[in-house]
């Protein structure tokens, strides 16, 4: 029998024993892991993380469909010479395996929709400039040269913590039907929910579409790599051209490759490689206020203005005498430091 108490979460996920138990419900896994679990209390906590690992990967994977999937193994098959057609491929692939193969065609439906952009940079160039000119209002450009991260309050409400090294482009108002920012760097998004008026962040050859949620995309000039990290809602994300844009701002909808919590995107600029993972390393959330989780229950009002300072950078002046016998309980993860204050 293998040393279970010995694995890291990441290993015991890879366990076909445990898969059976947290995918299927195996009734021989489910006995067996309920047993374990019963002796091995103190392992509670790598074993739900282990479970969380499995499970937020096949709901990443249930949002391919079948369609998808069938399309790709027949391109694949003629791509190495074989002459299968789509139903032979979606015939002879049992409904089983799927999930083995799911995150490999989420990667090779990536690369192909890459790949059928041609000269992608020229046309995220041309797509971001004529972005800019239709923008009327006046722009205001905000760059971070201190140490430390900066706060930036949007006139929508939204809340953006821009990095060091970074630069943040916004219209003064935001007028017509969307909110449109630019970004060179890295920055922590809090947006400001308004379902009628979708918030884009355009950074280097990447879109980011949202309707109100947290996030952060970072993007820096001289790096290889563009990153987005979900961490509350749904975040669509798409590549710059006219196409695209133009595809993606007709309604309100999210489209492009969604992203849900704790997944993420990274996109090789010099590859066009893109690919979708899940982030179950807390070591990823470079960040604090990516790992906060905002959540209070009876917490002294004293504690809650300390955690906003520490995720936000900023100093909040209050009457600790007068709300000594204050307490806090709300859940505030998903909005901007305005509307949690």
């Amino acid at each position: 029998m293998p040393a279970y108490r010995n694995l890291l979460p990441e290993e015991l996920a890879t366990d076909e024993s445990f898969r059976r138990w947290t995918l299927y419900n195996d009734t021989e896994a489910s006995a067996f892991w309920n047993e374990w679990t019963e002796h091995n209390p103190d392992q509670s906590e790598t074993v739900q993380k282990a479970r969380n690992i499995l499970l937020l990967a096949k709901a990443s994977f249930d949002q391919i469909t079948e369609e998808e999937i069938a399309t790709e193994i027949y391109r694949l098959s003629h791509a190495i010479g074989q002459n299968s057609g789509r139903n032979e491929a979606r015939r002879i692939i049992p409904l089983k395996y799927w999930y083995s193969i799911a995150a490999s065609i989420l990667l090779l439906i990536s690369l192909g929709w890459w790949f059928a952009i041609r000269s992608p940079i020229q046309k995220s160039s041309i797509a971001y400039r004529t972005i800019l000119k239709e923008i009327k209002e006046p722009l205001i450009a905000n760059v971070n040269q201190t140490a430390y991260p900066k706060l930036i309050t949007l006139e929508d409400g939204s809340s953006i913590l821009l990095q060091p090294n970074s630069k943040i482009t916004y219209p003064t108002h935001f007028s017509g039907s969307k909110r449109e920012v630019f970004l060179s760097g890295e920055a922590f998004f809090e947006v400001a929910k308004n379902k009628e008026k979708p918030f884009y962040v355009y950074a280097n050859m990447l879109a980011t579409k949202v309707l109100g949620t947290s996030f952060k995309i970072s993007a820096y000039e001289n790096e290889r790599d563009i990153k987005v990290v979900v961490k509350t809602g749904r975040v669509s994300v798409f590549p710059i051209t006219e196409e695209t844009v133009a595809k993606n701002q007709i309604d309100n909808k999210l489209e492009g490759m969604i992203l849900t919590p704790n997944q993420q995107i990274t996109f090789a600029t010099k590859e066009l490689r893109l690919t979708r993972s899940l982030v179950n390393d807390p070591k990823l959330l470079e960040l604090p206020i990516q790992s906060q989780s905002f959540i209070f229950k009876g917490t002294p009002i004293k504690e809650v203005f300390e955690t906003l300072e520490k995720s936000y950078g900023v100093k909040i002046v209050f009457d600790a005498e007068l709300m000594k016998n204050c307490y806090l309980t709300a859940s505030l993860s998903d909005e901007p430091l305005f509307e949690k204050l």
